[in-house]
Formats: C-alpha cells, sequence, structure tokens
C-alpha cells in the first residue's frame, strides 16, 4: 500500500488544521534554586548525542556551582532542542531518568499539551525535513547560528481531526507506531554499519600513525614554518553573508568541520568576483586550517585544497603554502603526533585557538617525495572506505538514513495550512 493510499484511509475524510508548536505546548517554568539541599543533573548542549537523539552524559550540580545557563527544569516527554548551532539537531525526549533535572537555555523545551497531540509526535516533526528547512531559514549569525525559542515555537505542525481530540490522538498515535517500528530497525542496521566503521576508523588511525612516524635519523624533523619547508598566511574578513550562489570558490573555516575531508577540488560555496579581489587567497596545493573551535580536538582541523584556481578564505583559519605533498600535511594534520604538539599552543577558554605563528613551530617528518607519495596512497584507500559519502561505509550508513527520511516525510505528507484553505 503506497503511503498516500495509507493517509487517505488513516484520515478518511477528517480535516487537518496546522498549529504552532506553541498552540499546543504549555508554557515551561525558569528554575529558582530553592533547594539548595538537592543537587541535579545538568543537561548542556553537548549532553545530547545527535546520531542517538538521547542523552548521553550529563554533569552533577548545585545552587552554589550551576551554571549561569542552567535554569530550565525538565519534565518526563519535554522535547529538548538546542536552538544554539541548530543545524546540529540535538534534540530528545527527556525520559524517566532525567526527569525534574535542569537544561541549558541553550534548549527550547517544549511540552506538549497532550489532551491535544502527543510528545512524540511534536518530536517526529522536528525531526523532519520541514523543520530541518526552516530552522535553515530562520536562524540568524554566522560564526555561532542559533534560532529563538520563540521562531521554533512558530513552526506549524498538522493536528488531524483537531475538533475530535480522542481521534485525533489516535489518527497521530498509529503514524507515530509506524515510524517508531522503522526508527528502531534502521537504527538496528545503522548501529552494525557504525560499529564496522569505528573498528576501521581505529585501524585507520593506528596505521596512519604509523607510517607517519619514522625512527630517529631515518628523515629530518623540520619546523611547519621554517622557510625550506612552508609559511603560515593568515586568512581574510570573510564571512557567511560574503556568500554568493555562483562566483569564485571560498572556504570558510566552519565548513572544514562541518563539510570538508582531508582534500578537495570543489568548494561548497562562492563569493562575487568583486569580493574575491579583496580576499587572502589560497593556491592549490595550500593546506587551510581551521584554527579557533569551540573544543580542543576539532581545532586546527585542516583540508589540502586541491583545486585548480585559487579559492578565498575566511577569518579564524590561515593558509599553509609549503613545499610537501598536500595530502602528506592533511594526514599529518590527523596524526597524534601533530596533536600532541598543538595542544601546548592550544589558548582561550570558550573559543579555543591557536595562532600561526605558533603553528610555525611545530615539527614535521620530511620524507623523500616518492615516500611521501607512498604513504599518501595507502592513507587515500583507508580514507576512502572510513570517510567518503560517495563510497565506502559512511555511504551505506547515509543510504539507510536517507531510506528512512523519505518514508518518515511520505508519513508526514499532510497538505499544507494554505493548500487545506484553498
Amino acid at each position: 500500500m503506497s503511503s498516500v493510499n495509507f493517509m487517505e484511509k488513516l484520515l478518511d475524510g477528517v480535516e487537518v488544521e496546522w498549529k504552532a508548536l506553541g498552540d499546543v505546548t504549555l508554557p515551561t517554568s525558569n528554575i529558582k534554586w530553592r533547594d539548595t539541599c538537592r543537587s541535579y543533573r545538568y543537561i548542556d548542549l553537548t549532553s545530547v548525542s545527535i546520531e542517538r537523539k538521547a542523552i548521553s552524559e550529563t554533569l552533577e550540580i548545585a545552587s552554589n556551582n550551576a551554571p549561569s545557563r542552567a535554569q530550565k527544569l525538565v519534565e518526563k516527554d519535554d522535547l529538548i532542542f538546542a536552538t544554539t548551532r541548530p543545524a546540529q539537531q540535538r534534540y530528545c525526549l527527556i525520559n524517566e531518568q532525567y526527569a525534574g533535572e535542569v537544561a541549558s537555555t541553550g534548549y527550547c523545551v517544549l511540552r506538549a499539551k497532550k489532551n491535544e497531540v502527543l510528545p512524540k509526535w511534536i518530536l517526529h516533526w522536528i525531526a523532519s525535513s520541514k523543520f530541518k528547512n526552516y530552522v535553515e531559514e530562520n536562524q540568524s549569525g554566522s560564526a555561532y547560528p542559533a534560532i529563538s525559542d520563540a521562531r521554533v515555537k512558530e513552526f506549524k505542525i498538522p493536528i488531524p481531526c483537531s475538533e475530535n481530540p480522542k481521534k485525533s490522538l489516535e489518527i497521530q498515535a498509529e503514524i507515530v507506531r509506524i515510524l517508531d517500528t522503522f526508527t528502531e530497525l534502521t537504527a538496528e542496521l545503522t548501529a552494525e554499519l557504525t560499529a564496522e566503521l569505528t573498528a576501521r576508523k581505529n585501524q585507520y588511525s593506528h596505521y596512519r600513525d604509523q607510517l607517519l612516524s619514522f625512527e630517529e635519523g631515518v628523515v629530518e624533523y623540520l619546523p611547519m614554518g621554517q622557510p625550506e619547508v612552508g609559511e603560515f598566511i593568515r586568512g581574510g574578513g570573510l564571512q557567511k553573508k560574503d556568500f554568493t550562489e555562483t562566483g569564485i570558490g571560498c572556504i570558510h573555516y566552519g565548513q572544514i568541520y562541518t563539510h570538508y575531508g582531508t582534500y578537495a577540488d570543489i568548494t561548497k560555496t562562492c563569493v562575487s568576483e568583486e569580493f574575491f579581489k579583496k580576499a587572502r587567497k589560497a593556491k592549490s596545493g595550500d593546506l587551510v586550517i581551521a584554527t579557533t573551535s569551540e573544543n580542543d580536538e576539532d581545532v586546527c582541523k585542516a583540508v589540502a585544497w586541491l583545486g585548480g584556481e585559487e579559492v578565498a578564505v575566511s577569518s579564524d583559519a590561515c593558509i599553509y603554502r609549503h613545499k610537501l605533498n598536500p595530502k602528506y600535511v592533511s594526514y599529518f594534520f590527523q596524526t597524534e603526533q601533530f596533536q600532541k604538539q598543538k595542544r601546548q599552543y592550544i589558548t582561550g577558554t570558550k573559543v579555543r585557538r591557536v595562532n600561526a605563528d605558533d603553528l610555525a613551530k611545530i615539527l614535521i617528518p620530511i620524507p623523500s617525495p616518492k615516500e611521501q607519495t607512498r604513504i599518501v596512497a595507502i592513507l587515500d584507500k583507508f580514507d576512502v572506505l572510513t570517510n567518503s559519502i560517495t563510497e565506502g561505509l559512511p555511504r551505506e550508513i547515509s543510504l539507510r538514513q536517507k531510506q528512512y527520511e523519505y518514508y518518515r516525510d511520505l508519513l508526514l505528507s499532510f497538505p499544507q495550512a494554505e493548500e487545506a484553505a484553498a
């Protein structure tokens, strides 16, 4: 049975009313810290797993050591959605284990009016492509994009047979049941593939570190900023507002975390020719390095630019222009050898950074060009298996997820509010 026929049979001619989330949820109170004897578990902006849509770990806090963002008491069946960096899609339902605990103000708390809407009905709509698109259109900020609670609560979801709450909840429950079943099946398949991917990544990391480690005296270790090795060039003033649909390629530092892998020859975004003329530029073979991050692991993540043309590079990034194999250098940035040296130069509290002058002090092993090429050829094979979205295990995981999203969106295909009113 097609989803269209299924929906027609399930709805059986009932009307669908589109309501804002704010109209089908209850207001949530802020915590007052009246119980000074009690400790709370604090659900911060990294507590919710992006992959599992569940709380993975929390801090224990009390009124005397609570972070300023610890303000929202949550109850069982509340849905929390991270409004900071919303494109990451950190959200989950609160279960009994975390009922009565404290969430960061960085979460929008959606507490369903259970006589009108099921909490899981809201959950599946928050997971939908329609909501993701809404977030993209309504977030603001370039370095740290966010969407306000008010905007989240303006998002409209369909309420079938709203004039008959009992029947409406029954219809919601049946669609939720099917989606839950499909979610569990997809999660099982994805878990198996993810476990295999994790094993391969660990194997890859081991071989990469081995291939880029040399016995003393076999190769020279030189500072990366030494003139005969390379130089670091700071990025320019490129911001997301400068992006254009067509034009000349550019790399924004934030994209290095979310879009690019070890190397690239096509950019995700462009800038105008006029902007490009005054921008800092990376040439083919240069590394583009993100010099700021919210955590130590990601700071100094790098991508080797292998395209035929120059590209504009943003601030909070730097360009490494060198005389080595570009992929060899990019793989070196992923090794524990590099990470260990990098850590001593990290500064900042909320935003972690490493400046170009300190990067120049890091020692890199320099084997012969022939050996660099051999190492790159081996690592390229591992990289495809573990990181490629067009080949290897990540592609299989992506296909499972896209299949799930396709059928979920089909099951959530209701006439739009304006169509229903026509």
